[in-house]
């Protein structure tokens, strides 16, 4: 047999496996990987392609915008979060919530059981709902790094609007032809 030429730099990219070496990750993989098998739901089969994710696409969530989202719902659904539930100060009372998650930061766990809510773990919820019945799956909003508003068409290149890479932001740095109209043109 000959070596395929062809496509010997061929790798794919989709991950099968969590790359964390975290114990309970891989504990809940394992869970997961049987409940997406032997379940037609598709439920099972999200979360558990979110746990092999990496944690810049595993974006935290804060609590005011679980509670926005969760507004629609009756008070029995569960919120579930494949990442971290943050806490959130602007947010001045909080309803009962039911919610899953990795991790839940100390002031919104704390918040989050003053209001007679609950917090379960993924093993629980498997338990309690391994269909993912009765469950809201929310995700935290990828695009809100920093590094994602630099990214995108060059700054200054027409109907672009990432964020130049800049020392800093004052009358010196970046703002004469292509930023106004009387220095050439503005972009």
């Amino acid at each position: 047999m000959g070596i395929d030429l062809d496509h010997n730099k061929f790798k794919k990219t989709v991950r099968r496996e969590p790359e964390s070496n975290n114990v309970y990750i891989r504990l809940l993989v394992k869970l997961y990987r049987f409940l997406a098998r032997r379940t037609e739901s598709p439920f099972n089969k999200v979360i558990l392609k979110r746990l092999f994710m990496s944690r810049r696409h595993r974006a935290p969530l804060s609590l005011a915008r679980i509670v926005r989202k969760m507004k629609p719902y009756d008070s029995n659904k569960i919120a579930v979060v494949v990442g971290t539930v943050t806490n959130d100060i602007r947010l001045l009372n909080i309803p009962k919530l039911k919610i899953c998650a990795l991790h839940v930061t100390e002031g919104a766990r704390a918040r989050i059981l003053k209001a007679g809510g609950e917090i379960l773990t993924f093993d629980q919820l498997a338990l309690r709902a391994p269909k993912g019945q009765h469950t809201v799956l929310l995700q935290g909003p990828r695009h809100a790094r920093e590094a994602q508003k630099h990214f995108g068409p060059a700054p200054g290149v027409p109907h672009s609007h990432a964020k130049p890479y800049v020392r800093s932001k004052g009358r010196k740095f970046e703002k004469a032809r292509g930023r106004r109209n009387n220095c050439g043109y503005r972009a």
